[in-house]
């Protein structure tokens, strides 16, 4: 079981963070400062310490050295990013910006720890690889996941932009970390940036840095992530949710090579490799004006495409195979395996959410399991009904899909996206039906039902 120590002033996320760390089964003890950690602890005793940025005394980043060879991931607000970076500079595994959410530290926990523990062999891009053998957390034997491991490769050796499509869950950051791995930079660091969880006010200060007094609460110069990462590459997750006035400034930054900090009129050049990554389409919102078109064509050198799960055939029981192993072992449960009829219903279950919802729905079986099997029941997985891939069959066609405003109106189907169908059969049935019988209708979970509702921005029914 992985032991962790948790260093953080704050008692109530000290001891929540905590909770969801035990809840997960993991071996915790906690600190209030750099000082108590270490008089109260052999630091080389732990797999992972977690610590706040700003502690009272001596800062988290103290730890970096006092731990040796022990991984210090850094706690830190919106407010501090900057100094998480610098943070990485002295030695920290990864940074988590503050408030997180309970999967994305658990995400981040597991990555650092397997990447810390696993064997080589868990880590491999492709056995059959002709040339070479390269080494990343991609599993995949399908052809289309062979095809974007040779991509990847050629790729790798250039220094061209890289625009990675795929839906949520399907592994986009870890294809740019395949990128950058396999790369002439991949001494250098990378620098991952979710677009859409930095407050729109926020964002180009954080690419760009600014100077001080350029705006209220500027009262330090501070360096950009796009000049952190100056010598290695960036990776600018959901890209389309970048509003237009970063996207200009970002155009400047590919087409010259350099960057302005907000208030500055000096330049500065950089040697920064671009990788982005969307689950959107660029292509439909440069044509009706909410992406730049000229950025889209900067973006998009080489694309590359990482299929939906669905699409993957038998990677799905390979892939569950891996997890299911490496879930047990973290939580020291004996050997298991899944039942045949489990087996046959993660085949036709339709995995919204990927290889994300995939992982998840295989810890909470593990939880849950009494014995050494995993059963259909125990994945809580829902396939009655007619499944969305079905339905798209019978709606979409080549024809482009209509605006919102069509969606309302009474036509017919055809021409309509799975998207539009989707929109359009829980608009015209939410009257009259509840959450759960629409989730039934649609052959989905009422989780996949509210993150559908989230992506496509489609409102509840106000309760009467």
């Amino acid at each position: 079981m992985s032991q962790i120590l948790i260093v953080e002033d704050e008692t109530i996320i000290r001891s929540a963070l905590r909770r969801l760390l035990e809840k997960h089964d993991f071996n915790v003890q906690d600190a209030e400062s750099v000082d108590e950690a270490t008089q109260r602890f052999n630091l080389n005793d732990f797999n992972l310490i977690i610590t706040d940025l700003r502690l009272p005394g001596a800062p988290g980043t103290d730890l970096i050295k006092l731990a040796g060879s022990v991984p210090v991931l850094i706690m830190t607000s919106y407010a501090s990013l900057r100094s998480a970076v610098d943070a990485m500079k002295m030695g920290a595994v990864d940074y988590i910006a503050k408030p997180f959410d309970h999967d994305e530290m658990l995400n981040s926990v597991r990555n650092i720890l397997a990447h810390r523990q696993a064997p080589a062999s868990v880590q491999e891009l492709s056995e059959n690889q002709e040339d070479s053998e390269q080494k990343t957390h991609i599993i995949g034997s399908c052809q289309p996941m062979q095809d974007l491991f040779k991509r990847i490769h050629k790729v790798a050796k250039t220094d061209a932009t890289v625009l990675i499509q795929g839906e949520s869950g399907t592994g986009k950051e870890l294809a740019a970390r395949a990128i950058h791995e396999q790369s002439d930079r991949s001494k250098s660091p990378m620098i991952c940036v979710n677009c859409a969880a930095i407050p729109e006010t926020l964002i180009e200060s954080e690419l760009f840095g600014h100077e001080k007094g350029a705006f209220t609460g500027a009262n330090n110069q501070r360096n950009g992530l796009i000049e952190a990462a100056d010598g290695g590459s960036l990776f600018l997750d959901e890209i389309g949710e970048l509003p237009l006035e970063a996207q200009a400034r970002l155009l400047r930054f590919l087409q010259e090579g350099e960057i302005r900090r907000v208030g500055s009129v000096q330049s500065k050049k950089v040697n920064v490799r671009l990788i982005a990554a969307t689950h959107r389409n660029l292509k439909s919102l440069a044509k009706s004006g909410d992406f730049r078109e000229d950025l889209y064509y900067r973006l998009y050198v080489m694309e590359l495409r990482i299929p939906p799960l669905r699409e993957r055939g038998d990677d799905i029981i390979e892939i569950a195979d891996q997890l299911l192993a490496s879930t047990a072992k973290r939580m020291g449960e004996s050997p298991l395996h899944f039942s045949h009829h489990a087996i046959k219903t993660m085949r036709r279950y339709q995995w919204p959410g990927n290889v994300r919802e995939l992982e998840n729905a295989i810890e909470r079986a593990v939880i849950l399991t009494d014995d050494n099997e995993i059963s259909t029941e125990l994945l809580g997985l829902d396939i009655e009904g007619p499944d969305l891939a079905s339905l798209e069959q019978n709606y979409v066609s080549q024809t482009p899909p209509p605006s919102r405003k069509a969606v309302h109106d009474n036509t017919g189907s055809a021409g309509l996206s799975l998207d539009d169908y989707f929109q359009r059969f829980v608009l015209e049935n939410q009257d009259c039906m509840s959450e759960t019988e629409l989730a039934k209708k649609l052959g989905v979970s009422r989780k996949c039902l509210w993150e559908r509702r989230q992506k496509l921005g489609i409102p509840r029914k106000p309760k009467k």
